[in-house]
């Protein structure tokens, strides 16, 4: 990529201290959630008006809010990069492949664009999860958009003026006829009078799609037309793999859907049985009392039972005595 990382940012310019700090602040900007992105850009943009940094703090103030597809694919490159370059040196040996074969040689191109398609399928599925977590809806359009912004980054890699990688702002679109020959190197071409004008992607001219017609043998055109129809079948699969995601995303968020409705339906169930056995314990407890009860009255008629019994033994042993006393020896 024209930027690959923090350190290559540090670098261009004069390489000064202040400078890499301030594009360490700004792909910290790119690095955050979506929602908190304008309140720290502006935040960022005061500080450095206050330092007396004004350039700089108007050109922080003009980064442009990224849109949520353009956000995402930033995500994958700040989150998952190990996959994200792999994707870009995917699309490096497909070009080079397509070179050597427009150069007359032998060329596998079958390996890299496989290779590219099975990247391309993993960051979308990365891609649908950190718009999950972050809130967004991976729809059908959204993926389509992502993996064609994907594919345009891996195609416009090596070429200048491409977007540096983790500061998007908008969808990219992948190359057209005119953009493919200036992807190719000139083997095969015509020799010029001057250099070859390098013609940027993102600055499509119609003045430089007529020279490259004009300047390229026919057999270069048909080799470029077969080019960009495989791109085309390339997208064809990523939009099924967008696709396919969807209908996984889908199936998910519905049985979702169904264990939610049946953890209500147990949440119910579990207060209906809390309120019975609640209900329950209140009637034992009342039985507990009235039995509570019933028991101290028993014990009441047991102790003053004892009481007459006691009373009872003492008179007939009183007229046990009596009886012994009048009868004779």
């Amino acid at each position: 990529m024209a930027n690959s990382g923090k350190g290559e940012r540090k670098e261009n310019g004069n390489g000064s201290a202040t400078k890499g700090k301030l594009e360490d602040d700004i792909d910290a900007l790119f690095a955050l959630p979506l929602t908190e992105f304008t309140g720290a850009r502006n935040t960022l943009a005061s500080r450095l008006k206050q330092d007396g940094r004004g350039k700089e703090a108007e050109r922080v103030k003009a980064l442009v809010k990224p849109s949520v597809s353009a956000w995402a694919v930033n995500q994958l490159y700040w989150k998952h990069r190990k996959v994200f370059d792999g994707l870009i040196a995917t699309g490096q040996r497909f070009r080079q492949a397509q070179a050597s074969q427009l150069a007359g040689k032998v060329s596998d191109i079958r390996g890299p664009l496989d290779a590219r398609r099975e990247a391309l399928s993993d960051l979308s599925h990365l891609a649908a999860a950190l718009l999950r977590d972050a809130g967004h809806s991976p729809t059908s359009d959204m993926m389509r958009r992502i993996a064609t912004t994907l594919e345009a980054m891996s195609a416009y890699a090596s070429l200048p003026d491409t977007p540096p990688s983790g500061r998007l702002t908008a969808d990219l679109d992948p190359p057209g006829f005119e953009s493919l020959a200036a992807l190719i190197p000139d083997a095969g071409m015509t020799d010029r009078t001057e250099g070859p004008a390098r013609v940027n992607p993102f600055q499509k001219s119609a003045s430089a799609a007529t020279n490259s017609r004009k300047e390229a043998p026919v057999s270069d055109i048909r080799e470029l037309e077969k080019t960009r129809q495989a791109r085309i079948a390339e997208a064809k699969v990523s939009l099924q793999n967008a696709e396919r995601v969807l209908s996984e995303v889908r199936a998910r968020a519905l049985s979702a859907g169904v264990a939610l409705k049946r953890a209500d339906a147990d949440v119910k169930q579990a207060e209906k049985h809390k309120r019975e056995a609640e209900e329950r314990l209140e009637k034992a407890g009342a039985a507990l009392e009235e039995a509570g009860q019933r028991a101290r009255r028993v014990a009441a008629e047991v102790e003053e039972a004892a009481k007459a019994l006691e009373d009872a033994e003492h008179t007939v042993d009183k007229a046990s005595r009596e009886l012994r006393s009048l009868l004779p020896n």
